[in-house]
């Protein structure tokens, strides 16, 4: 399934994004999520809850898929 996030501020982190998109419900949970699904950032993989996202970046989370909007 594929989300848009609105980023205000121009920040915000990938524990957070993952919770406001739904794939997660909190952002405690995100330490076990990444250890247990693969995460990429535009096309890399991640295991930083607190890896910085921007406007731009693409989010793939198992079969979720996150883009970050201005």
């Amino acid at each position: 399934m594929e989300h848009e996030l609105q980023v205000r501020g121009g920040m915000i982190r990938l524990g957070q994004a993952l919770k406001l998109a739904g794939v997660i419900d909190s952002t405690g949970e995100a330490k076990a999520f990444l250890a247990a699904v693969p995460v990429t950032v535009n096309g890399e993989p991640e295991s930083r809850r607190g890896r910085q996202l921007h406007p731009g970046d693409e989010v793939v989370a198992g079969e979720e898929v996150v883009r970050l909007v201005a």
